[in-house]
């Protein structure tokens, strides 16, 4: 909106007053003040209105008392908002005893503007008789009156019959200029409180004016020129303190404040100008200034004998103060004072309404505000005096003295003034008197008295008073009078009240009261020092939206909760976490323990086929789960049952092996109980798939080997020798399934078929002999655990569990073991690929071993002397499992080679008897000891079943 002195700009440049709106009507500007405005320019002249349209109320005018007595009960001018017909006015004129002009008093009332006052309505008062100086003068409100004005005019001849001639030759401007003096009034007082209460903030904490800023826009409904925040800083002050922009929002009875103060661009400038050297304290007044600014009322009201000029009123007790915006003139025209008293007609109770009607607030605070909005007078003026706020305790609850109140648009609402009872707790019942302690009192037969309740923690409070002569009752607002007990932690709906470690999560505290706490400190576990925790009060379930219409049900205060943001993402491992709740009026905080876990488990998918004993989880997190119930079934997991790949885990859970499968079936829909190792669960839902492949593994048979080397565990298979294996299926093997077999990892896989070389031969429908080639299928480097399974493909491919197999290990080459005649010294072991052996022993037990080192690329290997010519490994394949090698032992020497015939070795006794020893770098333990023969051992004879060596 441009500056008002625009439109008079306009108004001074044409004497039509229909083009004169036409043009300020798109501005904005056509209102019921600018109508009245231009109509009284037009009438009464435009020289003089160019310099008072431009000035302000900034001059002080002269001081009358005024009392209102009604009914008996007389009270200041400042606290009567309206005045009532047979209300009787004691007016007094306040001026200095140096007083050197005479001024005439004159009291008027109107009823209308189109009813002109009769002369008997006009009082005039001689402020210069001394009857009048000491005692002033009574006047009584007529009957049918409904505006009331007050004139000042210097004495002159005719002054008076010339001032009510004109009041009843025109009563309708003068009707308008008492409304508009009346508003401009309010505004004015609005403005006044504003600046005297901003005063208040310390300068250098731009944060606080901020905070104090939005409290006085919103309790007094104002806001500042914003196209001077577009401007400079240095020179926004001037703007703010000069425009003559109408900034005033509403009349003081407005039920919607429309802007905050400190909205937008208001708070850059806080921001801005408490960091200006050059703005000084005057920052404050500055950033109000051009809500000083208001409409003219009266523009240049003349006639050829009198000017009038507004003044406008800013009572305090029985004083009404005026201001003026002309200097008066003493010659002619002489200036008359239009002075505006409250108007004649009933009295509306402020609309006075909680700001927050979720707000709870704490009586045992030490400085306790009800935050109200909607009501600036309240707040601006003196018209709500003997302000209380009622405590409604429940039937049978002790009564409660009411707690005085005091408006404070500083703070944003009604200050309680407590006095120490309110903070002190119920007192004991006394016990009764001793039997001895006196005669018998006579006996009466008395109605039991009613048990006193307990001093409620919630109640609600109602905000009484009264508006001048009248009383109101204002808004009722939930209070907490008792500190808050029993803390716990709620969850709200679906949410998931657990604290999970590394994560910013909100936790809910609920107590029978959750207003009355001043701070929450938090220890968490793996943290030493207390941590500071932000809150706030806020009701579990927000009230549904209902229409402003509709007043909130006062019986019940709202369901609180303190919602917390705990700062979980420091170095906080799961675990307790400990909550110190300060309470106001409490020597020690109230403890509450939380925990803390890990991440829980995230469950994806979970898949369950009718018939099986076992079940398999897909998500992540998995190794959290302990257990699934599925009814009274508990599937524990299996071992090894983890598996994961690029973030995504699967877990095998299964019945334990003396119980028979779950009876389900395809389809059903069920729900499992999903418990965490910390004592979470979770609830997963579960649909039974349809009955998947049953394989039973019957036999394996490897075929032989030329190896020296005994592999005692059935389930070891050499790599380099097939296998030929018999399964049976519980239904019909299709001749479109296959087999799969692939290592524990999934890492290594070959699937075999009923096609031609597929690997698969039928017996019967029911009987699959299989054939494995594991070099050929998995290559040299294959090893470790194999598992199978049945795949029935189809639309759906259908798998059996996995079986275990075998287990692939791979065979070093040993050629002889070459032994010095004395028993004593060590033996050499020589050979190719002997990396794949992990250590070499002559005891069985392996009390004492030689370790082969990592990656040995050696031939030969030093060992102890063995008994028997038998030596033990351990495969790197398969560690777990003592393998034995057997050497034939020729009568003739001590060296043994596998298939030599007698001949070659009678020649091999002429050459040295050079052993090849066993370089260091090659890893030569020193560990071993060589076993003491105690008799000369022969070549044993093969045991059944191990591999014998042939001549060649």
């Amino acid at each position: 909106m441009a500056p008002l002195r625009f439109g008079l700009h306009e108004i001074l440049h044409s004497n039509n007053l229909g083009e004169v709106a036409s043009k300020l009507r798109p501005m904005g500007y056509f209102t019921r003040k600018t109508v009245t405005l231009l109509s009284l320019l037009l009438t009464f002249g435009l020289p003089h209105a160019q310099a008072q349209a431009t000035a302000r109320f900034d001059l002080v005018g002269p001081k009358i008392d005024v009392r209102v007595t009604r009914n008996g009960v007389t009270l200041p001018i400042a606290q009567v908002p309206t005045l009532k017909p047979g209300d009787k006015l004691w007016i007094h004129p306040d001026l200095p005893p140096t007083q050197s002009v005479k001024y005439l008093l004159i009291v008027t009332f109107l009823r209308g503007t189109t009813n002109p006052p009769p002369p008997e309505w006009f009082t005039r008062v001689e402020t210069w008789d001394h009857h009048v100086r000491a005692e002033g003068v009574f006047i009584t409100v007529p009957a049918e009156a409904q505006q009331a004005l007050i004139f000042m005019a210097p004495e002159t001849g005719g002054d008076f019959s010339t001032l009510r001639s004109a009041v009843q030759g025109r009563p309708g401007s003068f009707v308008r200029a008492s409304q508009d003096l009346i508003e401009a009034g309010f505004e004015e007082a609005r403005i006044e409180k504003y600046i005297a209460d901003i005063r208040r903030v310390p300068p250098a904490d731009p944060a606080d004016l901020q905070k104090h800023s939005d409290l006085l826009a919103r309790t007094l409904a104002l806001k500042p020129n914003a196209d001077c925040f577009k401007r400079p800083v240095d020179t926004q002050f001037s703007c703010l303190t000069q425009t003559g922009t109408q900034v005033v929002l509403d009349d003081g009875h407005g039920q919607t404040v429309i802007n905050a103060l400190s909205n937008g661009p208001g708070s850059d400038l806080i921001q801005q100008a408490s960091y200006t050297q050059a703005l000084g304290a005057g920052v404050y007044s500055a950033y109000v200034g051009a809500i000083v600014d208001v409409i003219r009322i009266m523009g240049s009201l003349h006639t050829a004998q009198f000017q009038y000029i507004p003044a406008i009123s800013f009572p305090q007790a029985e004083q009404m103060n005026l201001r003026l915006n002309t200097p008066p003139s003493f010659h002619n025209p002489k200036s008359v004072l239009v002075i505006a008293l409250p108007a004649v007609q009933a009295a509306t109770p402020p609309p006075l309404r909680a700001a927050d009607p979720n707000h709870v607030s704490c009586l045992i605070q030490p400085s306790v505000v009800l935050p109200t909005e909607g009501a600036p007078l309240v707040f601006s003026a003196d018209f709500a005096h003997n302000l209380v706020l009622h405590l409604n305790t429940p039937p049978g609850a002790p009564t409660q003295p009411d707690i005085p109140l005091v408006p404070d648009a500083y703070f944003g609402g009604l200050v309680l003034q407590q006095t120490p009872e309110h903070h002190v707790l119920l007192p004991q019942p006394q016990p009764l008197a001793s039997a001895d302690t006196g005669p018998a009192a006579p006996v009466t037969r008395t109605p039991a008295p009613v048990a006193t309740q307990p001093k409620p923690v919630l109640l609600t409070g109602t905000v009484m008073g009264r508006w001048g002569f009248d009383s109101f009752t204002g808004p009722t607002m939930p209070l907490q009078q008792l500190p808050g007990s029993g803390w716990h932690i709620v969850a709200r709906g679906d949410a998931n009240p657990d604290l999970i470690a590394g994560r910013n999560v909100q936790l809910l505290l609920a107590s029978s009261g959750t207003s009355c706490v001043h701070t929450i400190t938090a220890r968490p576990n793996g943290v030493r020092a207390n941590i500071n925790i932000a809150f706030k009060p806020e009701p579990l379930t927000p009230p549904s939206d209902t229409p402003e219409a509709t007043p909130a049900p006062e019986a019940q205060p709202l369901d609180q909760v303190l919602a917390l943001t705990l700062p979980l993402d420091h170095n906080i491992t799961p675990g307790d976490l400990n909550l110190d709740i300060q309470q106001f009026d409490q020597p020690k905080p109230d403890k509450l323990a939380a925990r803390t876990f890990a991440e829980p488990a995230n469950i994806t998918g979970v898949e369950l086929h009718a018939g099986d004993r076992s079940l398999q989880l897909m998500g992540s997190h998995l190794n959290e789960v302990s257990q699934l119930m599925l009814g009274d079934l508990v599937f524990s997991p299996t071992p090894d049952g983890l598996t994961s790949s690029d973030g995504k885990d699967t877990l095998r859970l299964a019945l334990p092996a003396t119980l028979p499968p779950p009876s389900i079936h395809d389809g059903d829909h069920l729900s499992a109980k999903l418990n965490l190792h910390d004592g979470r669960s979770i609830t997963v839902p579960v649909t039974v798939g349809s009955p998947r492949p049953s394989l039973s593994l019957l036999s394996k048979t490897a075929a032989p080997t030329n190896s020296l080397i005994a592999l005692p565990n059935p389930d070891d298979l050499p790599l380099s020798t097939s296998l030929t294996f018999t399964v049976k299926s519980q239904s019909n093997f299709p001749r479109n399934g296959q087999i799969e077999i692939e290592t524990l990892d999934g890492t290594l896989r070959t699937v075999l078929t009923l096609a031609p070389s597929g690997g698969l031969l039928l017996q019967d429908p029911h009987t699959v002999v299989a054939t494995l080639d594991p070099l050929r299928s998995f290559g040299p480097s294959a090893f470790g655990a194999l598992h199978l399974r049945a795949v029935f493909p189809g639309d759906k491919a259908a798998t059996s569990d996995w079986l275990p197999f075998v287990t692939l290990v791979r065979l070093p080459t040993l050629t002889q073991l070459q032994c010095p005649e004395a028993e004593s010294q060590p033996c050499t072991l020589t050979g190719s690929n002997l990396f794949l052996v992990q250590a070499i022993s002559t005891d069985p037990t392996f009390t004492v071993s030689t370790p082969v080192p990592d990656g040995y690329t050696g031939n030969a290997l030093t060992v102890p002397h063995p008994a028997a010519y038998t030596v033990f490994l351990k495969l790197r394949d398969d560690p777990a499992t003592v393998d034995s090698v057997i050497f034939p032992a020729p009568p003739s020497n001590r060296t043994h080679r596998a298939g030599r015939s007698t001949s070659e070795k009678e020649k091999s006794s002429g050459e040295g008897q050079q052993s090849e020893k066993q370089p260091a770098s090659e890893g030569s333990s020193k560990k071993s000891a060589p076993a003491t023969p105690t008799q000369t051992q022969k070549s044993p004879a093969a045991s059944p079943g191990s591999p014998t060596n042939q001549p060649s």
